[in-house]
Parts: C-alpha cells; structure tokens; sequence
C-alpha cells in the first residue's frame, strides 16, 4: 500500500492549511458554537468557492473534482487539526456518498448543491433503540396514494438544526433489524420552522457542535422523496458509516497532532524549580508514549482511508481497526495533555481543552472501541 501523496495532493495540504491558519480563528468558531448560528456560513462559502474542497470528493458531472480516499485524507485531518465545526463529513463524506450511490435527478441536484456550498445535509439514522446498529430500524414509511408517510423517531442527528435538507432512513418493509426493507428518503427541512408532521429538539454537543432529536408523526412526503430503490439503502449505508468512519479517524488523527504539539511546547516554556517541565526525564517519557499513540493513529488512518475501495468486509475490518486505535489515542493522548497542562488544560482560553472535547466525542462518534472490536471479532471469525 502506497502512503506517499502525489504533488497534487500536497499542493491540496498545503492550501487548506493554509487557508485555516489565515481564515479559521479557534475564538470566533467557538462563539459562533456557543451563542450564534452553531457555525460560520462564510467559512463554508470559502470551502466551496476558494479552496474547492467541497467538491473533492464528487464525480465531474456534478462539478466536483473526482477526488478519492486519499484527498478525503488530506482534508479531514486538516480540518481536524484546526478543530472545524462546519458539518464536512455529515454533509460531504456521509450524506455525499449517499446521494452519489442513490442517483437519480433529485440525487443529482443536491449534490451539485453541496459542490457550490448552498446545500447543508443531515441523515436521519440514529434511533432510541438502535445503540449504533443502523440497521434497527422502527421509523415506518407507507405509501399513501401519490404520497410517503413517515411515522418515528431519529436521536443525535448531527448537524440538523444547521441543515437545509434531510436524508431520513425508514423501513418500508422487513423486520426491526434486517437489512432488506430500509429505505432513504429526502425532506427539504428548516429546524427554527420543520415542516408539518415534524418535531424538533435542537442542542449543543459537550464539543459544540449542534445536534437535534427528531419525531416524525404522519410526514408526508412526495413520491419522488424516495432515493433508490424502495427497501435496497442497507449496502449503500453499511459503505457510508465505514466512509464516515474513516473520515472521523483522519479528522481525529489531525486533533492528536495539534493536542501533541501544543503540549511539547507548553512544556518546554512552563518551568518549575526554576527549569522547564519539559527538561524532566518523567515528562518527557510521558510526551514520547503520546507520540508513539499519535503514529499509531496515522498508520491506522491510512489503513482505514486506503482500505475504503476494498470488498466490503476487509473495509470494515479495516475501518473498524482504525477506529479502535482513534479511540485509544484519543484518550491516551488528550488525559495526558490536560494533566500535562495543568488546571490550565480545561479552561476557555486553552485551546488543548477544546480539542480535548472532540476527542472525547470522537471516541463514541460512529461507534464506540467496544463496539468496532465486536465487529472486527465477527468479521474475522
């Protein structure tokens, strides 16, 4: 397996760095989190119109630039290590794919939406029961003449009450966990005014992004609300979560690398009994096993990303791998970055304290350790 970038794709790295380093102010995101709109609209703008990076991913006939796993690579983990909160993998990696694999007109256009940043997607998938298995589930689409009814209940929809357009999973045939029966559908949605049938609950996350409960109660939908074929989405979404996965692994991957670096330095400036803390032999042993976790995580990254045009079962072993050695990393790597800190680790002004957050969500996000080691066991055995 090839890990080298090409010139374009350092050239890629290199831009968005960039265009974070200049554009994307850790105090102003986190006011636009807390007591704003939950995001930068003008950042999302610059991502489709200045860098382009919306599109990276999507084939030519939608205005995107037929990028693969290896730009998704270059611009998850750079969103990571500037602690983006605009909603990149709900709307482009998960929904994205999702949209690119239904087809279909309506699929179509909406993908030629995200490209030119007008369009913000969330899907709808997460439900009460479900504890991270996609496929429980309760929500029920009938038919009813021309129309679709939906009728049940969807948890922790990321990104939602930023939306503009919702993909919603829903059983149109089948049991509570098969994987024939589960259909997609697309509803054209605001939070602050939901269409009728519609019950939302928006709120922020512990790492400040926003997220919605939702209760559908006789939505009525048109017939071409349904993408796909009606109860064949399961293999398109069993790709999307490991698509998704892969890219929060890449986006955790560049938070370990600005946690690490922030701590090194601390480190070598805070001094005690007269000397830095870094000149310590302790310290700097704990500073190396952060390190050695950190390249853990890339190596996994990699296997993960690389690993997503592979048959379907050695990708979600490689997925499910990356995402336990994230988790791991994440903890290992942020505890040990706020205790190196100091009482200065948790606070406002800090920025390892906020990192410290998306890495904790991180470890739940698409499944948690416990979970991905069940599945890598049952696809291994």
């Amino acid at each position: 397996m090839d890990f080298s970038l090409t010139e374009e794709q350092e050239m890629l790295r290199d831009t968005v760095a960039k265009f974070l380093a200049s554009r994307y102010n850790l105090a102003d995101s986190r006011a636009a989190a807390k007591t704003g709109p939950g995001w930068q609209p003008e950042i999302w703008r610059g991502f489709a119109e200045e860098l382009g990076i919306l599109g990276a991913t999507f084939p030519e006939k939608v205005g995107g630039l037929d990028g693969g796993p290896a730009e998704l690579l270059v611009i998850t983990e750079a969103l990571g290590y500037a602690l983006v909160i605009e909603p990149y993998v709900e709307t482009v990696v998960l929904a994205g794919g999702l949209l690119q694999r239904a087809g279909g007109e309506r699929a179509d256009a909406l993908s030629e939406a995200i490209v030119v940043g007008d369009a913000v997607v969330a899907l709808a998938a997460e439900e009460p029961t479900s504890a991270g298995d996609w496929r429980d589930v309760r929500t029920t689409a009938r038919r009813d003449g021309a129309e679709w009814v939906l009728d049940g209940t969807k948890i922790v929809v990321s990104a939602a009450p930023i939306a503009n357009q919702l993909l919603i999973t829903a059983r149109t045939a089948g049991g509570e966990r098969d994987t024939e029966g589960i259909s997609l559908f697309l509803l054209d949605f605001d939070a602050s005014a939901p269409p009728a049938g519609v019950t939302v609950h928006s709120y922020r996350t512990i790492d400040d992004r926003r997220a919605a409960d939702l209760s559908f109660d006789g939505l009525r939908l048109p017939a071409d609300a349904l993408l796909g074929a009606a109860g064949a989405a399961w293999e398109s979404l069993d790709r999307g979560i490991d698509e998704a996965t892969a890219a929060v692994v890449s986006e955790g991957v560049g938070c370990l690398r600005r946690v690490l670096a922030d701590t090194v330095e601390y480190a070598k400036q805070r001094k005690q009994f007269g000397v830095p803390i870094g000149s310590f032999q302790a310290l700097q042993h704990r500073m190396v096993d952060m390190f050695m976790e950190v390249e853990q995580a890339v190596a996994a990254q990699y296997l993960a990303l690389l690993s997503l045009d592979a048959e379907p079962a050695r990708r979600a072993r490689a997925v499910s791998a990356a995402k336990v050695t994230l988790a791991r990393a994440a903890r290992f790597v942020g505890q040990n970055a706020v205790q190196l800190h100091g009482a200065m680790g948790m606070t406002e002004e800090l920025a390892v304290g906020h990192y410290f957050k998306r890495l904790t969500a991180l470890e739940q996000e698409f499944g948690s350790a416990d979970q991905h080691r069940a599945r890598y066991v049952a696809l291994a055995g």
